[in-house]
């Protein structure tokens, strides 16, 4: 299959939606032992969630796993604060439709068809794992970029997109995920 065909895929999550996506090859992504120090030593989350470290993979295993593929998409959402819209709304929206996604290139044929999205999981208002009971919703979780070693900045700038820290809370959010397709 060649790259024209997974471009169907990708208009399907930007139509409609302040996003783009372009076909990358996995080398491209930059995997790096301080972002998850960064989850560490930076996140109220780190340790509580199934989708959070160290439950996901290193940037060791990441990087191996990055090397058996060919191709991959990289997805970017621009979520700028609009009165009246909640950010978080259209992100887990977005999220849910790239899991999606990937069941679709699944049945398609693309078997190894594998979403790492972008952040925290917000598929629970609290996670079950510090109480000691399996996800909720382990057919669509997955674990963020940032939580397997991807250098999210690296990558996207490698990749031609735009990003860079928040100073402000009103400042446009430059979100990015990763679809593994074979």
């Amino acid at each position: 299959m060649r790259d024209v065909d997974l471009r169907e895929y990708c208009d399907r999550i930007t139509k409609g939606r302040r996003a783009e996506a372009r076909v990358i090859h996995p080398g491209s992504v930059i995997t790096a032992h301080w972002v998850r120090l960064k989850c560490q030593f930076g996140c109220t989350r780190y340790g509580k969630g199934y989708c959070c470290p160290p439950d996901t993979p290193t940037p060791d295993e990441m990087k191996k796993v990055l090397s058996s593929y060919q191709r991959a998409i990289l997805f970017h959402l621009e979520l700028a604060r609009i009165p009246g819209e909640s950010r978080k709304k259209n992100f887990v929206s977005f999220v849910h439709a790239l899991v999606s996604l990937e069941g679709e290139m699944f049945k398609s044929g693309y078997y190894r068809a594998l979403a790492i999205l972008a952040g925290p999981c917000e598929l629970c208002e609290e996670c079950s794992k510090p109480k000691g009971e399996p996800c909720k919703f382990g057919q669509r979780a997955r674990p963020s970029m940032e939580a397997c070693g991807i250098d999210v900045y690296a990558t996207a700038r490698g990749n031609g997109f735009p990003v860079q820290p928040l100073r402000e809370k009103g400042e446009t959010q430059n979100d990015y995920c990763l679809l593994l397709v074979d």
